[in-house]
């Protein structure tokens, strides 16, 4: 083999790798994004206490796309992992971001003095920033 056929062969090896590194970013960078977009983040809470329970104002963030991939919902969770109460989301935000969305009369026992809000998306489920709250009057 010449030198010359050797540093072609080399050259030709090279670009086949380059190739092969940019396919694998490329994947690499689909299967990141696709992750980050199923989880949903709660960015906003607000509560207040109220004679029938606690009114919650939950705000989400979430990369919706359609009915098949939306924030579904929110829960109301005490620090022990007991659920209060859920607000369910009935359809897709795409355009509506982030949105807030409130349920009232939640029941909380009396000595529960924080709660824990996480949001969940169709279909990954719950995932991503959740917010812990102090219950006011306690």
């Amino acid at each position: 083999m010449s030198a010359h056929t050797g540093l072609r062969a080399k050259m030709l090896l090279g670009d086949e790798m380059s190739k092969l590194l940019l396919v694998s970013c490329a994947c690499l960078f689909a299967l990141v994004q696709n992750g980050f977009a199923g989880e949903t983040d709660v960015v906003g809470v607000k509560v207040r206490a109220g004679a029938s329970g606690f009114a919650f104002d939950v705000s989400l963030r979430h990369g919706d796309t359609g009915w098949d991939h939306y924030a579904d919902r929110w829960d109301v969770v005490g620090l022990d992992g007991t659920v209060y109460g859920s607000r369910i989301l009935a359809h897709p935000h795409e355009n509506e971001q982030p949105f807030t969305r409130s349920k009232s009369g939640i029941k909380i026992p009396e000595g529960v003095k924080q709660v824990e809000i996480r949001g969940s998306a169709k279909p990954h489920g719950l995932g991503g920033k959740t917010m812990v709250v102090d219950l006011p009057g306690r």
